[in-house]
């Protein structure tokens, strides 16, 4: 249980530091963007709080949770706002890699600052 609320409560911490990274230098940022941004960086956090998956280093882990929890926030890329100076693509990219960056760094504190292992599967 532990480390699925240290997980979850950093996945909500790192969705307002992405809000607050992506709306630096903006005036005008759409509050239903902003929203799923930050559900979005929670997913990836009760995510990896509940997973079970069996890999080699909790490393690795957060950065898979973080790949594919980010995959659906890159594909609505093609909803962002006109005007910001990225394509499509760009914006795509820059989620999942930004998706990989926060899965490990959610896992990292979980996993090592907190000491909350994920429990073995039998």
């Amino acid at each position: 249980m532990k480390r699925l609320i240290v997980a979850t409560i950093s996945g909500l911490v790192f969705g307002f530091v992405c809000i607050g990274f992506a709306s630096f230098g903006s005036q005008d940022f759409n509050l239903w963007l902003a929203l799923a941004v930050i559900l979005g960086r929670t997913l990836i956090g009760f995510a990896i709080g509940i997973s079970r998956f069996p890999m080699k280093h909790w490393a690795l882990h957060g950065i898979v949770m973080g790949f594919i929890f980010g995959l659906p926030g890159a594909f609505g890329a093609g909803s962002a706002p006109e005007g910001t100076g990225m394509s499509a693509e760009m914006i795509f990219v820059d989620i999942l890699v930004m998706g990989v960056i926060y899965g490990f760094l959610i896992e990292l504190i979980t996993t090592v600052f907190f000491k909350a292992k994920m429990p073995v599967c039998e």
